[in-house]
């Protein structure tokens, strides 16, 4: 082993950090290689964790795979490590979505940024309950579209004209949901009817699902449409939701990987503001929806995530894969 390379427990450590973050209907689309001789760990995306249906060019499948990789990242940062990405190492395996390389820091302050991220990693959670109608300050608002950046993405905070299109397409993608069996059927293949939580798994757990909305004012995915759970309870929620857009200028796999780093960032740092936040996919998983969600005024090109946040509950913490799953040691 080469000298002040990371050695199996950390690399172990790194990776339970990584697997905290979110992902497509809980997916958990990624896999770890590290050669327990060097400084690397390999990120490789799992395809029998895709959504042939609802993601056919696996773009939130490369989201997903990135926030895992900002999380080691942060994980890293905390315990006095620097991580250089190398994204994309391999043409020929477009599954090789990332190789990190492990360097003990020279500068202590080198990555306090993303140190001070590591206390939120497991209190953000995708929250599916009411917000307040209590807006997010503007310099709440600053760090995140500062945190966008720092990832090379975009956070763009839209007008109310601009909110209501949002919400229509959000209701616009869930009635095309509703008329295809096939992405009904994708969609309950990752629920999972649990009432209580359970810390390994995969999926989401109906006591993660929230409670029902009383009408159509909120974006917030119901992953019990068929209303199979019993005694779930219903609520109002805020009447003028807040919507930020994260976007990146192209829409190649190395800018789907950008903004799920981005994506985490920004997660992290609402977390750490005190908000609760909730992601929207579900018009970005129509391209004719997706297009329109973008503000033709903007310099923004691709829209890559819609994300409500505000003063609310934080949700509920969903199942992990236990490290042994998702890490090989060679």
């Amino acid at each position: 082993m080469a000298l002040h390379s990371p050695d199996t427990a950390l690399v172990t450590s790194l990776v339970e950090d990584a697997t905290t973050a979110p992902s497509m209907h809980n997916a958990q689309p990624w896999r770890f290689l590290h050669h327990v001789a060097g400084d690397t760990v390999e990120v490789h995306a799992d395809p029998a964790r895709a959504m042939p249906r609802a993601d056919p060019r696996h773009r939130a499948l490369h989201l997903g795979v990135a926030a895992a990789v900002f999380n080691l990242r942060v994980g890293a940062a905390w315990r006095g490590w620097s991580v250089s990405v190398r994204p994309l190492p391999d043409p020929q395996n477009p599954w090789f979505l990332a190789e990190l390389t492990l360097r003990r820091a020279t500068d202590p302050g080198e990555s306090d940024d993303l140190a001070a991220l590591h206390p939120v990693l497991r209190r953000r959670h995708t929250s599916r309950h009411p917000f307040s109608d209590e807006r997010v300050p503007d310099a709440v608002l600053d760090r995140l579209r500062s945190a966008a950046l720092l990832e090379g993405a975009h956070l763009l905070v839209p007008g109310p004209w601009h909110t209501d299109t949002l919400r229509g397409l959000v209701h616009d993608a869930e009635l095309s949901e509703a008329m295809d069996a096939a992405l009904r059927a994708e969609i309950a293949g990752w629920t999972r009817q649990r009432t209580r939580r359970d810390d390994y798994g995969d999926g989401i757990p109906s006591y993660a699902f929230g409670p029902r909305q009383r009408g159509v004012g909120a974006p917030v995915r119901d992953f019990d449409m068929t209303r199979q759970v019993a005694g779930r309870a219903a609520a109002h929620f805020e009447s003028r939701p807040q919507i930020v857009i994260l976007g990146t200028g192209l829409d190649r796999p190395l800018d789907w990987l950008r903004a799920g780093q981005a994506m985490e960032r920004v997660l992290l740092q609402a977390t750490l503001d005190g908000l609760a936040t909730s992601p929207i996919s579900q018009p970005l998983e129509w391209p004719e929806l997706r297009e329109t969600a973008r503000d033709p005024r903007s310099a923004m090109g691709f829209v890559q995530m819609l994300i409500r946040l505000g003063h609310g509950p934080a949700g509920e913490a969903t199942p992990r894969r236990p490290v042994s799953d998702v890490l090989d040691l060679m």
